[in-house]
């Protein structure tokens, strides 16, 4: 659930000898103190999440539309605001996971609102929402950009009880509690199977599972441990188990991975969506039609855990039939309640969920709720970019960039005429180095675009 507090972040980042203004809450009742009626709230826009999209799109409304104190709000519980793109780092131990996060409340512009509260509930025939503690806000216009929900839970069984215990070698990327478990994973192995997993279905960055399968390759080679002209004699083992028919979703780049694949030895276990981890056994359900489930034995298992979207979102009239923002995939604009908009993550839009979609994503939001909310019709479409960086080994990365339906939009195919599905030198220094920079530095200030450069 879309939960935690901010309130220690906000003390932290605004010190005051006043006392901290909160949300109107009820009171404790008693023969003599009735009830508070909880307190309703309006603003101009309504901003639900505040991770890539939120800040992104709150910050850019700010610079652009006739917006002044607290007309924009933001509801967002995470104490934390982390640059999630970079664990794959922290798993390859070329950084740590505090370098990459920042408290929330320090990144958000002082004109704007903050509710450090959960959703509870939408009732979008009333523009209004309703958080956790009972509040309710109205708004003009409501953007829904809460994330997705990682499900380490009970999505696969026996996986939180595997990845809690310091030394079984299962470790995960996707969370920041599990990141730095993964490197560690990585150094203690010398010998054994190592597995990798990628579930079927959605999930955030398609390319994420296989970055930390091959820098791990990487690691091991370095050290001995792995010879790829020779695998079956070397001392570890590698495996790749996907929900996928193949390595990735993009014909083109998937080709170019299939082929380090086989020059690098990696087992291919494709159609492969794991449901257990009993000890050192890893179940998995075949996703071809037969319903026939597997069971492989690991030394050392990455995990990827399955996702959906947050419950309040899935339950609301907002969601389609699989439980997402149901938005048009140009415009960005809901389907039924025109004042409701949604992008990244939580929305149906039908491309990779990626920090560099919101890029392309939050200027056509933003200039299309802009028209709305001066009486026009939207104008401005999207064409499905999103981008993946892909670490094949530490140095060099593959830079997928492609728009709706799996057709390639390179940026430096086009400008420099180079075949981006070639792992670079210099790919990996954006990712490394350039990415994280900017988006701390700009993205999240509402000052970034990706492919199309910075803001005015």
């Amino acid at each position: 659930m879309f939960r935690s507090s901010v309130t220690r972040a906000v003390r932290a980042a605004h010190p005051s000898s006043a006392p901290l203004r909160t949300l109107a809450t009820a009171a404790s009742p008693s023969s003599t103190n009735p009830p508070v009626t909880p307190t309703t709230r309006n603003h101009k826009v309504l901003v639900v999440g505040g991770g890539s999209a939120g800040l992104s799109v709150s910050h850019q409304l700010l610079h652009k539309g006739p917006y002044t104190q607290d007309d924009i709000a933001i509801i967002e519980p995470s104490e934390w605001h982390h640059f999630q793109p970079g664990w794959t780092l922290v798993g390859g131990g070329v950084k740590t996971k505090e370098e990459l996060r920042r408290p929330t409340p320090t990144l958000v512009d002082g004109k704007l609102k903050l509710y450090g509260q959960a959703v509870e509930s939408f009732t979008p025939e009333q523009n209004t929402v309703t958080l956790a503690n009972g509040d309710r806000l109205g708004y003009e216009q409501l953007i829904v950009v809460p994330g997705i929900h990682v499900n380490f839970g009970n999505s696969i069984r026996g996986l939180a009880e595997a990845l809690a215990d310091p030394n079984r070698l299962v470790a995960s990327t996707y969370g920041y509690d599990h990141v730095d478990k993964v490197y560690r994973s990585l150094q203690t192995l010398k010998r054994g199977k190592a597995l990798f997993t990628q579930p079927a279905g959605v999930l955030k960055c398609a390319g994420a599972p296989q970055k930390i399968m091959w820098l791990a390759l990487d690691h091991w080679k370095q050290a001995g441990l792995y010879n790829p002209a020779d695998p079956a004699k070397s001392a570890i083992q590698i495996a790749f188990a996907t929900g996928l028919p193949a390595m990735f979703g993009v014909p083109k780049y998937s080709a170019s991975l299939e082929a380090l694949r086989q020059e690098r030895g990696v087992e291919p276990l494709f159609q492969h969506d794991l449901v257990a981890v009993e000890g050192n056994t890893a179940t998995f359900a075949k996703v071809d039609g037969s319903g026939a489930q597997v069971q492989r034995e690991f030394d050392m298992l990455h995990v990827v855990p399955k996702m959906g979207p947050h419950a309040f979102v899935k339950n609301s009239p907002l969601a389609d039939a699989a439980g997402f923002v149901d938005v048009d995939p140009a415009t960005t604009q809901h389907k039924k309640f025109k004042n409701v908009w949604s992008l990244g993550d939580a929305s149906s839009l039908p491309t990779s969920k990626t920090a560099a979609a919101i890029t392309a994503q939050a200027p056509i939001m933003v200039r299309n709720l802009l028209r709305v909310a001066d009486g026009q019709a939207p104008d401005a479409e999207y064409d499905g970019y999103t981008s993946c960086p892909l670490t094949t080994e530490y140095g060099k990365v593959l830079l997928a960039e492609f728009k709706y339906a799996g057709v390639p939009k390179e940026t430096f195919g086009g400008l420099l005429g180079i075949d981006q599905a070639t792992p670079r030198r210099a790919f990996w220094h954006m990712k490394k180095s350039f990415f994280p920079w900017v988006y701390y530095n700009n993205m999240v200030k509402g000052t970034w675009a990706g492919p199309k450069g910075w803001l005015s």
